[in-house]
């Protein structure tokens, strides 16, 4: 998941943008202008989509990777959450914190171990990689931390809790946006080969080789506006309308076509069954400016 060298970012998208920012505890999920809230549908393709698409797998299945039983979740705190000091295995790119880790807090299953924390008194969001807890303290592979209110990046070539250097909670597929007014905001996606490079707003890249066919962290893509929502169950309409609106982001290496979202058990795992009827050919690379 880690790797140290890094291209530079791209430029800033220049599309219109959610006419609020979603929100979480009262809290903005980063401003309305952010990258994650901007709106990418009337954005060029780029114009080597159909390999970079090829690539990652044309016929491929997309693949909801959250729930009713699996996913990621997250911990609201305040202020009166105790702090604790977390040791970083990656510490030179790490935010030293303190962290407000709750005393039974919810954590991902398997080997990542992300723990995502938004403090709703001060909204900053906190989020650690591989966390464990050990009899003297918590220990992490790496951490971040962010101002809900601020579009500030991470600096040029660290990451983050995630291997793109960018946080993961604004692109989880939330169950109360999907069944309320709507998913506002790009996902978060994974792929299993990436590019030695990143592009905006990635801040870091854990790729394998410099060959121009694989994707760079941070490449956004969209579903193409010819693609039927007709006859999808409510769910899964809501994820694939973000998808044409506000698309997704590479953010780690994994599974092809992985879409990311919050563990909830309100979510109706055959409802979002039908997204993946969908294939990688069903998607397109959006032109979201020059490298710089």
């Amino acid at each position: 998941m880690r790797a140290a060298i890094a291209l530079a970012s791209a430029a800033a998208l220049a599309a219109p943008s959610a006419a609020t920012a979603p929100r979480i505890a009262g809290c903005p999920v980063f401003p309305a202008d952010n990258a994650w809230n901007k709106r990418v549908d009337r954005l060029p393709v780029a114009h080597d989509s159909a390999r970079l698409i090829a690539t990652i797998g044309a016929s491929t299945g997309l693949h909801p990777d959250f729930g009713s039983i699996y996913g990621i979740p997250y911990n609201v705190v305040g202020k009166s959450t105790p702090r604790s000091t977390v040791r970083f295995q990656y510490a030179d790119e790490s935010d030293k914190g303190p962290y407000p880790i709750p005393a039974h807090p919810k954590i991902e299953g398997g080997s990542d171990r992300h723990i995502l924390m938004i403090d709703r008194d001060a909204c900053r969001l906190y989020e650690l990689y591989a966390a464990q807890r050990s009899g003297s303290g918590w220990h992490a592979g790496s951490g971040a931390i962010w101002s809900l209110r601020s579009n500030k990046l991470r600096p040029k070539t660290w990451t983050s809790a995630d291997a793109a250097g960018l946080p993961i909670f604004p692109g989880l597929a939330r169950y109360d946006e999907a069944t309320g007014g709507g998913i506002h905001h790009a996902l978060r996606f994974t792929v299993p080969r990436t590019r030695t490079a990143f592009i905006f707003p990635a801040r870091h890249q854990a790729g394998s080789s410099s060959d121009p066919s694989l994707p760079p962290m941070g490449l956004r893509v969209r579903l193409k506006r010819s693609f039927s929502l007709a006859g999808f169950p409510k769910q899964a309409r809501a994820v694939l309308q973000a998808l044409k609106t506000y698309g997704m982001i590479l953010a780690d290496n994994g599974s092809p076509w992985y879409i990311t979202g919050a563990l909830d058990r309100r979510w109706s795992d055959t409802q979002l069954d039908a997204i993946k009827r969908l294939r990688g050919s069903d998607l397109e690379v959006v032109d979201t400016g020059p490298g710089s």
